[in-house]
């Protein structure tokens, strides 16, 4: 059985990382900048084995229970620091140090030359161990302080080309966007924190996750209270997961560096989201409201990214909105109760979406642009990144047998197998982005790796009428180098075997049926005729990308006409933007909220502060008039005010 200190560990290597490339590394041997990848890299892989023993420990002994350690007393409440290692856990551990080992290595090639190289891998280890942290956090406290520490890992790296004013302003939207929600899961801790008397009654930490869980089961949190501490909830998780209306600083936030993308997108910041619902899923299933409007809005987040994602022009923006749509069929998973579908979506997911933005990142190594309409004809170049971006792209359609399939349609037959309502509306909004997700894919494989190449940064900089950098060649049609390539590979490996062997449907090469839906302590299965409606939907999508993408001289033509104005409206992303903030931010807070605080500070704040300055001053006048310099006069007032003092003083004796 694993060991405390182990687990503590996996996450006190990437934070040791941190402090070694912060302090030491780059501020006295920046030149030697391969030093701060090198403890990258072996600290996140030291975490990694680590978390693959504690996995097998889990595996075979169950959930591993460590004392937890007191941090701070506020009366009658205790707040603790300790370790959860339960199999969600165990498996996310897995999927956090995996991926990021995978993209720090491929940040070799990618950053190789940067002038902020130390400082890339100083923050991508803060980020790891602020995601570890909060995987393994056993008190609410203690996973809100990573929570937030996540989010400003987040913003430093997104933010990471600070000189580029887009960087910079998509960094500040990512930070600002997901405050709102994280306000929302701030009240619900403050909630829990006024209700810690009830706990203690019973023998219960209120800020303890398993407690609260043992709680509710106790009936100390119900009805209208509890729908809303678990909305507060899904409010923190509706910001990092990037869930509607909460989804528009995602796409801006590929302005940060592509690896950043490929962990921000694949294993860390949008999974915080969808993990803390499933941290919390025995207090969410409670309410039967709040689960009913958690599948919705993932249903609608679905569709809502997947129609935007068709017409994107921006490699990694098609990824973004495909990264958006896919944690949308999380989160309504987690609403219909599907938890065990929900955890091995995520699961695959990480693999393929990892790989696809290393992909995208590769071309853009090649080209110098993630314009796909300047690319085209890459796959001459770069035969392996084509044929994995193709493996990636097929998981991500759901094409059998990559893991796509597996998770995405198990989600499908819980849906369709609830019966309700609701589990009928989250069906059918579902089903529909499988056509959709096959489409913009492929649309974007076909327009980036086949036909002729279009001139890359170089035909785009022309389009655009900026001058040339004195004959400065930017575009190298070649294969991207191995250190990119290996972990694309290693990924596109995972995003073809991790979905048939992790929870097969019958018994194979020795592993038993549905032992991952069993190890998390759920059921989880695929309704054949559906699965196979499923794909062949799926197929369908991809027979329309090829029709139009690949057919010479169908677009643009007589096809596209009818749907221009649908496609000005997704372009423009339903004008979401405009109306968040143009509409409600600049003329909604700025305005009325501004314009109400200004008359405030100017009518009320200041007139008090001026009538408070101008009483001292005029007081000072009256006692300066007391000031004659005459001797006999003090004395006189002195001895009145003995008399005084003695007059009271005997008249309390008396009484």
């Amino acid at each position: 059985m694993i060991q405390e200190a182990a687990v503590w560990a996996i996450f006190l290597l990437p934070l040791g990382s941190f402090v070694a490339i912060a302090l030491v590394i780059r501020p006295f041997l920046n030149r030697f900048s391969g030093l701060a990848a090198l403890t990258t890299i072996t600290t996140i892989g030291a975490s990694f084995a680590l978390s693959l023993v504690a996995l097998g420990s889990v595996i075979d002994n169950g959930e591993v229970l460590f004392a937890p350690h007191e941090w701070l007393s506020l009366g009658a409440l205790q707040i603790n620091l300790g370790i959860i290692l339960d199999p969600l856990t165990s498996i996310m551990l897995v999927v956090v140090t995996g991926v990021s080992l995978m993209v720090q290595v491929y940040s070799l090639g990618y950053m190789r030359g940067d002038p902020g190289f130390a400082r890339y891998y100083a923050l991508m280890s803060l980020f790891t161990a602020s995601m570890i942290g909060l995987v393994i956090a056993s008190n609410v406290v203690q996973l809100y302080v990573f929570w937030e520490l996540v989010g400003v890992c987040s913003y430093l790296l997104i933010g990471f080309w600070f000189t580029r004013p887009a960087a910079a302003a998509a960094a500040k939207k990512a930070f600002v966007v997901t405050r709102i929600g994280d306000l929302g899961f701030l009240i619900a801790i403050l909630y829990l924190f006024f209700n810690t008397a009830a706990f203690a009654e019973n023998g219960l930490n209120a800020l303890e996750i398993a407690d609260i869980s043992a709680g509710v089961q106790l009936g100390l949190l119900g009805g209208t209270a509890l729908t809303l501490m678990v909305m507060g909830i899904f409010a923190g998780a509706m910001g990092k997961s990037a869930q509607f209306p909460l989804h528009i600083w995602l796409p801006d936030a590929m302005e940060g560096p592509t690896p950043v993308s490929s962990l921000i997108h694949a294993a860390t910041m949008v999974a915080a989201g969808v993990f803390l619902i499933a941290r919390f899923f025995p207090v969410v299933e409670a309410s039967v409201h709040a689960m009913q409007i958690i599948a919705l809005v993932g249903a609608i987040t679905a569709i809502f990214a997947a129609t935007m994602g068709l017409v994107m022009n921006d490699i990694k923006r098609v990824l973004a909105y495909s990264t958006i749509s896919q944690l949308g069929y999380m989160v309504a998973a987690l609403g219909v109760g599907a938890y065990v579908p929900a955890i091995f979506h995520l699961f695959t997911h990480a693999f393929f979406k990892a790989l696809l933005f290393m992909g995208a990142g590769s071309v853009n190594h090649a080209s110098g642009t993630f314009d796909m309409r300047y690319m085209g004809g890459l796959r001459k170049y770069m035969p392996w990144t084509y044929m994995l971006v193709l493996i990636g792209s097929l998981s991500l359609a759901g094409i059998f047998p990559l893991s796509g399939f597996w998770s995405k349609d198990e989600i499908l037959a819980h849906a369709w197998g609830g019966g309700s309502t609701v589990d009928t509306v989250v069906f059918w909004l579902l089903f529909a982005a499988v056509p959709m997700t096959a489409f913009y894919i492929f649309r974007m494989v076909f327009m980036t790796f086949h036909g002729e190449f279009r001139g890359g940064v170089e035909a785009e900089e022309q389009d655009a009428g900026i001058p040339s950098h004195q004959g400065e060649h930017k575009v190298h049609l070649a294969e991207s180098p191995w250190v990119m390539v290996l972990p694309m590979g290693l990924l596109a490996v995972a995003s073809v075997v991790a979905g048939g062997l992790v929870n097969p449907v019958v018994d194979i090469l020795g592993i038993p049926a549905h032992w991952f839906a069993d190890f998390l302590g759920g059921k989880s299965d695929i309704i054949l005729s559906l699965a196979g409606l499923s794909l062949a939907v799926a197929v369908l999508g991809i027979g329309t990308a090829v029709f139009l993408f690949l057919v010479p001289n169908l677009l643009p033509g007589p096809l596209g006409a009818p749907f221009r104005l649908a496609h000005h409206l997704l372009s423009r992303k339903y004008y979401m933007d405009e109306l968040l903030e143009g509409g409600v931010t600049r003329r909604g807070f700025y305005g009325v909220g501004g314009g109400s605080l200004d008359w405030m500070d100017r009518k009320i704040i200041d007139n008090f502060a001026e009538t408070i300055g101008w009483s001292s001053m005029n007081f000072g006048r009256v006692v300066a008039l007391l000031q004659t310099g005459q001797a006999q006069g003090y004395v006189l007032i002195v001895t009145l005010g003995a008399i005084v003092i003695g007059g009271v003083f005997f008249a309390f004796m008396w009484t």
